[in-house]
């Protein structure tokens, strides 16, 4: 049974704050370029990275001791101690400032902004908004806040919409293979266990298979739009995610562009959409 969430008592987390900091290497920028389907090529100083290379620096590291049976450290700490047992990245925004390259010295600073208790279809969820802000030696870089959602163990994945798949202007398609998982779970250095543990997520929270994580969703969604722009990231980058997209399976990145704006989509195989963005310059 899950243990009573205190409010009053997870609200002490806001304002407070960390601070970290990692160097952008070559080695890392050709490896998130294998994960995102891009020319790996031979990065040098200068280069710039993927636009979402921030979500592969100065992850937190914990002893193995200090893990929680889901594979994401035990809950306290800088986040809040929210007795909820299932955590995921709900979604959020994000400002491209300018890129991040090879050889940058890069800080994030970080600040609990909000927890907030809500009432959905799987019982009661606990939101929690981290503001982030990276720069580098050139200045602030990117200024992000992330939605991490909390809920209760109940109920395997949730059903998924039978509206017609919305069209796309434009379109890729890739297959959600573990080691594509794996590989990114590596570079973000995230233990969490649904992403590769196919015993633990079928057996313990109730899924069909691995889970693709949120934030390689993003990244491909984020890419997509540069490109569709020349090569330039979007001033603003808003996203949330609609339900699960799991291993196994082909999935496609989606855009529609009507000039201002780019809507922005991840969807499974049978064209249901799985993470929306929105993408403005």
């Amino acid at each position: 049974m899950t243990e009573k969430l205190d409010i009053d008592h997870l609200r002490q987390w806001i304002g407070r704050s960390q601070e970290a900091t990692d160097v952008v290497t070559a080695q890392l920028v050709k490896g998130l370029r294998a994960t995102l389907f891009q020319e790996v090529g031979e990065p040098k100083a200068g280069d710039v990275a993927p636009f979402t290379v921030h979500w592969c620096l100065a992850q937190p590291v914990f002893p193995m001791s200090m893990l929680g049976p889901d594979g994401h450290p035990t809950r306290g700490g800088f986040l809040p101690p929210v007795p909820l047992p299932r955590r995921m990245w709900a979604g959020g925004e994000i400002e491209f400032l300018q890129p991040l390259q090879v050889g940058d010295e890069s800080t994030r600073t970080s600040r609990i902004a909000d927890v907030q208790i809500k009432t959905g279809s799987t019982g009661t969820l606990c939101f929690v908004s981290v503001e982030h802000s990276i720069s580098s030696p050139r200045g602030t870089a990117i200024r992000e806040r992330q939605d991490i959602v909390y809920r209760e163990m109940t109920g395997g994945a949730p059903a998924g919409g039978k509206a017609p798949p919305p069209q796309a202007q434009h379109r890729e398609t890739h297959v959600s293979d573990p080691v594509l998982l794996f590989r990114y779970s590596a570079l973000t250095f995230n233990g969490h266990r649904i992403h590769y543990d196919r015993d633990y997520v079928t057996r313990v929270e109730g899924y069909p298979g691995l889970i693709f994580h949120g934030p390689l969703q993003a990244a491909l969604i984020v890419e997509m739009a540069a490109k569709l722009r020349g090569g330039k990231a979007p001033k603003k980058f808003t996203y949330r995610g609609v339900q699960p997209l799991f291993e196994g399976t082909e999935f496609s990145v989606n855009a529609n562009d009507s000039g201002e704006s780019m809507e922005l989509w991840t969807a499974n195989a049978e064209g249901q959409p799985t993470m929306k963005g929105t993408a403005v310059w």
